[in-house]
C-alpha cells in the first residue's frame, strides 16, 4: 500500500484561510468541528484559529510539517479541507496543493 504523502506534509494547514458555515460547527451538528477551535468571521461564516496569523497554523494540525502530521479533528474536519486537493493522498498535487509545499520550502507533489 503506497504511503500517503499528507500525513508527511501538513503544508496545506500552514498555508490558506479556513472558512466554512456555521452548520459545520459542532454546535449545530454532531461530529462537528469544535466551536472553540474556530472564530466568528461573519454572521454565518467562522474560521479555524490559527489560518489567519502570520505565519498560518492550522490549531487542529498536530506534528512537524514536511516530516510528521496529522490532523486532530480528522474525522470532524470543515468541508473546505475535506476537499482540498482530492488526489494528495494518492500522490498527485494540484496548483493549491504545489502553493502551500512552496511556502513551506516543499517540492510539489
Amino acid at each position: 500500500m503506497r504511503e500517503d504523502p499528507c500525513t508527511r506534509c501538513g503544508a496545506c494547514c500552514a498555508a490558506f484561510r479556513v472558512d466554512f458555515h456555521r452548520s459545520e460547527l459542532a454546535s449545530a451538528t454532531p461530529g462537528g468541528v469544535p466551536d472553540a477551535l474556530t472564530v466568528p468571521v461573519t454572521a454565518t461564516l467562522v474560521r479555524m484559529r490559527g489560518t489567519d496569523a502570520a505565519p498560518a497554523r492550522c490549531v487542529a494540525l498536530a506534528g512537524e510539517i514536511g516530516r510528521s502530521v496529522r490532523c486532530t479533528i480528522y474525522a470532524g474536519r470543515p468541508s473546505p479541507c475535506q476537499e482540498f486537493a482530492p488526489y494528495a493522498p494518492l500522490g498527485i498535487g494540484d496548483d493549491a496543493c504545489a502553493r502551500a509545499r512552496r511556502r513551506q520550502g516543499l517540492a510539489p507533489l
